[in-house]
């Protein structure tokens, strides 16, 4: 699979957040989370149902209003942006609900994602994802799980993202499916920079760089190393 032309490249850090304080109302979700994200990196969040992960990658991408804190991209500050406005800026989200258009064909679908991005190159998408070229005319609503997540990648990867911010991507998957998607991430990552929030420990353990580990709205850990990113490590957390 080749790599995605034209992402950022490098050693240096490309995303930072700062001191973040998230709520739902008056609910507080996210308690002074910090972290980084170097260009190139594969980053796991790990942690229990409800811990704060996909608040975190929501609140990355502009999809939710701070109480405080910073959330920069290449030094440029991304608070106060509206989602579309970071998207375009590269930094790509893709839910978890594996929600796509049901009505349209997988083509359509695609079609979205171009209209928004100008990027029309649907063979550099799809060749990490072949299936999808033999369902081009197949309405969304009749994919597999599996084939859901394939096309949401897809869709997300128009434009040549910097940072993916994937939210349980193997959630419910077939393990043939896991087992491709691992090694899509490995590919990915050779142009792009990776978040994923994921439950798949031995997943986590084969591509992550680093793993964060939240627990009630609070990172509790940062594993950095091959000795302690291990699924009996990361389990604890869970």
């Amino acid at each position: 699979m080749p790599p995605l032309d034209g992402m950022a490249t490098g050693t240096g850090e490309l995303l930072a957040v700062t001191g973040l304080n998230v709520s739902y109302g008056e609910s507080k979700v996210l308690f002074d989370v910090n972290l980084h994200i170097g260009a190139n990196e594969i980053v796991a969040c790990v942690g229990r149902n409800g811990a704060g992960k996909s608040t975190l990658l929501k609140s990355i991408a502009g999809f939710l209003k701070l109480n405080s804190g910073t959330v920069t991209c290449n030094r440029v500050n991304l608070v106060g942006r509206m989602s579309y406005d970071i998207a375009k800026m590269g930094i790509k989200y893709v839910p978890q609900d594996k929600k796509v258009f049901s009505d349209l064909t997988v083509q359509e679908n695609l079609e979205l994602g171009s209209y928004a991005t100008k990027d029309y190159n649907w063979d550099r998408v799809t060749d990490y994802f072949p299936k999808l070229k033999a369902l081009m005319e197949r309405k969304a609503g009749f994919l597999s799980g599996g084939e859901r997540q394939m096309l949401m990648i897809a869709r997300a990867l128009l434009g040549h993202p910097k940072l993916l911010l994937i939210d349980e991507p193997t959630e419910g998957l077939a393990p043939s499916i896991v087992s491709h998607l691992r090694e899509v991430f490995r590919e990915l990552n050779k142009a792009a920079a990776l978040v994923i929030v994921e439950q798949n420990l031995p997943l986590v353990c084969a591509i992550a760089n680093r793993v964060y580990a939240l627990k009630e709205g609070r990172i509790v850990a940062e594993l950095a190393d091959a000795a302690s990113i291990r699924a009996d490590v990361c389990e604890k957390y869970l």
